[in-house]
């Protein structure tokens, strides 16, 4: 894992703020050059959203949170074992 994506979902995990490059997070969502790929909704349900980018560090960056494991298959992306089209999802969804 990149130290910046791990400095960013530590920062996301505790709630505060973290900047760095073409990452942000306010402790309640993290973003990745201005789109919102992740967020806790008032549940404490995590929701990811690739935004429409399915690049290394959109991938990246979502991996390093908790139960997420996005991977892509000749092009296809899986989102914890399971097909996924990148549009914005509860994560709990994928782990059943």
């Amino acid at each position: 894992m990149r130290k910046i994506t791990e400095q960013t979902v530590n920062a996301f995990k505790w709630g505060t703020e973290f900047s760095s490059s073409n990452t942000r997070t306010d402790g309640k969502s993290i973003w990745l050059h201005g789109n919102r790929i992740a967020w806790k909704d008032s549940g404490g349900d995590l929701w990811i959203d690739s935004c429409g980018w399915n690049s290394n560090t959109t991938r990246e960056r979502l991996n390093g949170l908790d139960g997420v494991r996005v991977i892509t298959k000749q092009g296809q992306m899986y989102l914890n074992g399971k097909e996924w089209n990148g549009e914005q999802v509860a994560v709990k969804y994928f782990n059943k």
